[in-house]
């Protein structure tokens, strides 16, 4: 058993968002002083295996050992100038030992929150001057709504592009907040787009896969950003396809992948 299993747990959910049953936003209070961190770097995670599950969960075999802390990390979506606690965007996995306990949580209810952030993926990689063009699937949004809410308000000359991806409007998290980010800041632009649209025929807005859509040109059409590697970086985050897809299509153009110490204008967040 491990030694903290007697108090476990050092912070409270302070907030809770359902943005539908597969996708929530989770604000966690800890108990002492927040760290410090980057805007793009994420946090861990736990709940005690005897933690309860959502209803439809995968049944879990063998059922996690109730005093065995579970932990996983996850990118911070709260701004680093917020001081008071941390936000995280998950998405439901079934099948998932942590996620079923996470959205099972209410208000008031205790967790484990480790005690630094970590990661790489972070705008210091940029060089100065240079457009950001930040582009996720689902839940690989969370990084980039921490590094606009931390950045947009004192960087008013770079230009920075986010291009979110999901099956169906009612799954692009933070839509509302990017759209009045978009347009109170004259230097951002913000490009929602879905898969389905036969199934969403209320949504207007682009349509079709991230890698298509910038082999398109979306980006340089809504925003005026070029895709050049000598003017602009771009982040992926989020489903692996997407990113191979979209690196390769990148690569094709000029742009070079981080690679170990040696920073390029591709930065790759794989979390899945």
């Amino acid at each position: 058993m491990e030694a903290s299993v007697a108090k476990p747990y050092n912070a409270t959910v302070t907030g809770r968002e359902a943005i539908n049953p597969q996708l929530l936003i989770l604000r966690v209070e800890p108990d002492a002083p927040l760290f410090e961190f980057t805007p793009g770097q994420f946090a861990v995670l736990g709940l005690l295996g005897s933690a309860s599950r959502v209803p439809e969960a995968e049944v879990e075999l063998p059922p996690a050992p109730p005093d065995k802390m579970i932990r996983r990390a996850y990118s911070i979506a709260s701004s680093s100038l917020e001081r008071r606690y941390l936000e995280f965007y998950l998405t439901l996995v079934t099948s998932g030992q942590l996620t079923p306990r996470l959205f099972a949580l209410k208000h008031g209810d205790r967790i484990f929150l480790g005690p630094k952030s970590s990661g790489v993926f972070t705008l210091d990689r940029v060089a100065a001057g240079k457009s950001v063009v930040l582009v996720a699937t689902g839940t690989g949004l969370a990084p980039y709504i921490s590094m606009l809410r931390t950045l947009l308000i004192s960087e008013t000359q770079r230009r920075f592009v986010v291009l979110h991806g999901a099956r169906y409007s009612w799954d692009l998290g933070y839509r509302g907040e990017l759209e009045s980010l978009a347009r109170l800041r004259p230097n951002f632009t913000y490009v929602p787009t879905i898969t389905r649209p036969e199934q969403d025929i209320r949504f207007h807005g682009r349509v079709g896969r991230l890698q298509v859509l910038l082999e398109q040109g979306v980006v340089e059409q809504e925003s005026g950003v070029k895709l050049d590697p000598a003017e602009t970086e771009v982040f992926l985050c989020g489903n692996p396809d997407m990113v191979i897809a979209a690196k390769a299509l990148l690569q094709a153009k000029g742009f070079q992948a981080d690679h170990g110490k040696d920073i390029g204008t591709i930065h790759v967040e794989e979390y899945w």
